[in-house]
């Protein structure tokens, strides 16, 4: 006789890899309920309110280059777009000729010609060739497809350039592919110095520490047709988790805010609901976690349910993130001295990045190990309410800067010094080139890895929930079921978030395939 239940399906954490689950589930016909601990949904995938009329996006900005597949499925096409026609500018900000990132590729391409010479263009085109079959061996657009075994990988090499590149991601390092293709550290200084902070800012390494190559590789991917860009959304980030959750109740989906899981339930080998933080129980026959994949196996799950050797490959996730996150509300928006007069244009204004070379992030990376805090830390600046003006009240601004590297293994004691001294210099290096900018700051807030951690669940404040390492990718990073070698042995139980092949990066996929491996699809 069938057991009753209260739901067909549960979800634990409403980011947007679970809001995405649940809302495919849902869809297909199955009762389903997302959980989440939090006040709101979205997870580091939101926008909030931090200071009255001020809205942030609190971790993520952009909408990841995402499979056609899960695009069309979840209906992201509906959602209005900020369109901008210079996507970034970088610079590292010693006089040099900035780097802008013109939407339109012939645009860009001209700008590089123009201004950085014909090595600069033809070094950009010998990386995206570079990149084309890691992109392939990594899986990054796939949709509903396992990872790949190392044999695997190799096979979607069709020469032996290819093969080589495939070596280099799992093997190499960010500057052994920059030097090759941009050699000139001087003239190509801010390309350099954008290209590694594109790639290490997702790793615990320096760019030239072996094995950062990977990441380089996973941030430049170039979807092809059956893939939608990158896409910058009207309203934050947000926008998109705020889409998610109306398809989910829309179809009759429940979404229960303040419901922290403290265990799912696992009787005889298969799943029979989750108890929550208050002592009550939901049943269902299948869970999804969107949670962190080494916190589901070794924190809500019972020991005495999963073989040690299992719980211990998970515990062996690296998540040690080791940045700044700063949230300014300004007055107004400031204005940049020369020879960046450029950047005072609004259409130069959606991101701003000042960047370092190679050589001296990977100093400072080594610094921070020993609790130092970078002199002159690298900074992705973003201004998103000079596009989208409802991110802050009439006349103001809403600016937020990320930066690397915050000392994480420093004593507890120092923790505290360490913040108020990185922020301060964050400010600094800001207004070296804006003068106006700290006058203008009349609210701001700091966030390290230790509060990232507390908002959001993410072990170590590590948004990808699992580094770009070689080691935590293709068959290194678990899938729906678990590891591709080392399935989870326990009937209804689904991983979904973004420490999943798939992930990291705001792509869906880990939640769609969760949801597809439920469905049998």
């Amino acid at each position: 006789m069938p057991v009753s239940t209260d739901f067909d399906a549960i979800v634990i954490g409403a980011g947007h890899n679970g809001l995405a689950a649940a809302a495919l589930l849902q869809r297909a016909g199955l009762h389903t309920a997302c959980l989440d601990a939090k006040l709101y949904a979205g997870g580091m995938a939101s926008t909030v309110e931090l200071f009255d009329g001020y809205k942030f996006e609190i971790a993520g900005s952009l909408q990841f280059p995402t499979s056609a597949v899960v695009s069309a499925e979840l209906g992201l096409d509906e959602l209005p777009c900020v369109d901008v026609d210079v996507m970034s500018v970088s610079l590292r900000g010693i006089g040099d000729d900035p780097v802008v990132y013109y939407t339109d590729p012939m645009r860009l391409l001209t700008h590089l010609n123009e201004v950085h010479g014909a090595e600069a263009v033809n070094g950009m085109a010998g990386l995206m060739a570079w990149s084309q079959a890691p992109t392939r061996a990594l899986g990054r657009f796939d949709a509903g497809r396992p990872p790949r075994t190392l044999d695997e990988m190799y096979a979607c090499a069709t020469n032996e350039f290819e093969r080589s590149a495939i070596s280099d991601m799992l093997f190499g390092s960010v500057t052994d592919v920059l030097n090759r293709y941009l050699p000139d550290g001087e003239k190509h200084g801010a390309l350099r110095g954008m290209l590694s902070f594109l790639a290490v800012n997702t790793t615990y390494r320096g760019p030239d520490t072996p094995g950062s190559a990977a990441a380089l590789a996973f941030g430049l991917a170039v979807p092809d047709e059956n893939a939608v860009l990158m896409k910058k959304l009207r309203g934050g980030i947000g926008a998109l988790t705020g889409h998610l959750q109306r398809r989910l109740t829309d179809a009759g989906g429940e979404l229960r805010l303040r419901a922290k899981v403290e265990q799912i339930l696992v009787d005889g080998g298969r799943v029979t609901g989750v108890r929550l933080e208050d002592g009550s129980t939901v049943t269902a026959p299948v869970v999804i976690s969107g949670v962190a994949p080494d916190l589901t196996v070794n924190e809500l799950v019972d020991p005495a349910a999963l073989p040690a050797d299992i719980r211990e490959r998970f515990a062996r996730i690296d998540h040690r993130g080791s940045y700044l996150q700063m949230h300014f509300a300004l007055d107004g928006i400031p204005t940049f001295a020369e020879p960046y007069g450029i950047l005072n244009d609004p259409e130069m204004q959606s991101a701003i990045g000042l960047f370092n070379t190679p050589e001296e992030l990977q100093q400072q990376w080594e610094d921070s190990r020993r609790g130092i805090v970078p002199a002159d830390p690298a900074i992705a600046m973003q201004l998103p309410s000079v596009h989208d003006p409802d991110l802050a009240p009439p006349g103001k601004h809403a600016v937020s800067a990320f930066s690397l590297w915050f000392p994480i293994q420093a004593g507890a004691a120092s923790y505290g010094e360490l913040k108020a001294e990185m922020g301060r210099r964050v400010i600094e290096k800001i207004t070296r080139i804006a003068p106006d900018f700290e006058k203008l700051i009349t609210r701001h807030t700091t966030f390290t890895p230790k509060h990232m951690g507390t908002m959001f669940g993410a072990p170590g404040g590590d948004y990808c929930h699992g580094l770009i390492h070689p080691e935590q990718m293709g068959p290194n990073r678990p899938g729906a079921c678990g590891y591709a070698d080392q399935p989870l042995p326990i009937d209804g139980l689904y991983l979904g978030s973004a420490g999943c092949h798939g992930g990291p990066g705001i792509t869906f996929i880990p939640g769609y395939n969760a949801a597809q491996a439920v469905l049998g699809g």
